[in-house]
């Protein structure tokens, strides 16, 4: 792997993936072969963040307390006084294993209110680059400690993402307790298939019916949430066993050598990465090391990044900050954002929630009577709908903005023409309900990869919820 260029790599790690479900013991030995790693990829030359689970489970040892409360509001402050006690414990733990081996680590922790400022978001960045520069190991987790549900990412598998992509990592991986993605649950369907290579994660199949375990909060479902983020913004998002982190290198070593191999014989097409099809008309063209390493890798399951992933402000906007309210707007305002001019309120249909100006809100397209048009530049479309059964179900949530008005003002303004709105406020801070520049929109999916199922989507995925 010395022979690669310096990759960024962010490892996620869940409460059960290190620490004992029943016991809350520490699973020593997984966690002694994930140091290895890291140092190893960190010798190598890569940057390497962990973002590690299990602050509340140590915490629950610590204590003698046998299981951990519910997620009810009444048990918050009891959670959060496990994570208070359970911190600093992990990362001591942590501090000890790389110590073995010199390598200074730090601690991280986040919630979303710590990004949802853009000079905070910029300056969390500019901290994970200087503790790369110094050769240090960031060790990331969600601060429960001060963390409510407003400002919760939820799930550390989403916190990785969101890391990732800050970072623009070369890889994510997402650490469980099975190989990789299967088409049906391979513990009680002998005959299940892994899902090797994905391309577009909203037109996957496949079995998510693993919910997490009693100490964490995530599941397959969020990992494959966790996926769609990622690879919107060009990281690339694997799934493996955490048992064997040993895994994640001999991973590396394969995708970089494929895409040595596909840039040695398809260099007009370096930024696609090769599905397995592709692989075999490639011996003859790459050296025995890559060779050896394509024919040694471990089985996983691999989301390809999107070819033409969002930019850094667009991702902040629709991912990093919490959405405070939401806007309805007309399929003439959506058409208009998408041709890149700004919302102005002769646009907006209604307006829901409590929000000031420059806070975030969702955009939800309300359907007219008549069919939207076909072919909508840069990839967004709407889907065409007659008169719909209700507005509730043909409503669709297209983006996110910052607004120059508060919901009230919103209100107030909504389907005026702009030139109106001094008569109506008294004052006209802008034309715009929403600039342009910070308005982002959802990308549409991209086309499956051959022989991959497409008649399961996304939401039909995440609307798994733990017990």
């Amino acid at each position: 792997m010395k022979g690669n260029k310096h990759l960024t790599i962010v490892i996620k790690l869940g409460s059960s993936s290190i620490i004992h479900e029943k016991t809350h013991q520490p699973l020593l030995s997984t966690l002694t072969l994930i140091v290895e790693t890291a140092v190893r990829l960190r010798t190598d030359g890569h940057r390497v963040v962990i973002v590690s689970s299990g602050a509340i489970a140590v915490g629950l040892r610590r204590m003698d307390v046998e299981k951990k409360p519910r997620n009810q509001p009444k048990n918050l402050p009891r959670i959060q006084a496990l994570a208070a006690i359970g911190q600093s414990r992990l990362m001591t733990l942590y501090d000890g294993l790389f110590e073995h081996l010199r390598q200074p680590i730090a601690q991280v922790l986040l919630t979303r209110n710590d990004i949802a400022d853009r000079t905070q978001y910029q300056n969390a960045k500019n901290t994970f680059v200087e503790l790369f520069n110094l050769g240090v190991i960031p060790i990331v987790n969600e601060n429960d400690t001060l963390a409510v549900s407003e400002i919760r990412f939820g799930d550390n598998d989403t916190l990785s993402a969101i890391t990732a992509a800050m970072l623009q990592a070369d890889y994510l991986f997402l650490m469980t307790d099975v190989d990789c993605l299967y088409d049906k649950n391979p513990r009680t369907n002998p005959d299940a298939l892994p899902i090797e290579v994905v391309e577009d994660v909203t037109s996957l199949q496949a079995d998510v019916s693993s919910v997490g375990s009693s100490l964490g909060t995530g599941g397959m479902a969020t990992k494959l949430v966790a996926a769609r983020l990622a690879t919107s913004k060009g990281v690339t998002t694997v799934i493996t066993r955490s048992s064997n982190p040993g895994n994640i290198a001999s991973i590396v070593d394969y995708c970089q050598a494929l895409k040595q191999a596909q840039a040695r014989t398809q260099p007009d097409t370096s930024s696609r990465s090769l599905t397995p099809a592709e692989d075999d008309s490639l011996s003859n063209s790459i050296s025995s090391l890559q060779l050896e390493a394509i024919s040694k890798a471990p089985l996983h399951t691999r989301f390809l990044p999107d070819p033409k992933p969002i930019g850094d402000r667009s991702f902040w906007l629709l991912h990093g900050i919490a959405a405070h309210g939401t806007i309805f707007i007309d399929e003439g305002a959506h058409r208009a954002l998408i041709s890149k001019a700004g919302l102005l309120p002769a646009g907006i249909v209604d307006v829901e929630g409590h929000f000031v100006e420059q806070e975030a809100v969702r955009l939800v397209v309300v359907p007219t009577k008549r069919p939207a048009p076909s072919n909508l530049p840069n990839g967004h479309a709407i889907t065409p709908l007659s008169t719909p059964a209700s507005t509730a179900e043909s409503e669709m949530e297209v983006g996110r903005a910052l607004v120059n008005y508060s919901a009230g003002e919103i209100a107030r303004i909504k389907g005026l023409q702009s030139t109106q709105i001094q008569g109506v406020l008294g004052y006209a801070d802008s034309e715009y309900v929403a600039e342009r520049s910070n308005v982002s929109l959802i990308k549409t999916g991209r086309p499956a990869a051959p022989g991959l199922p497409s008649n399961k989507s996304l939401e039909d995925l995440t609307s798994i919820q733990d017990p």
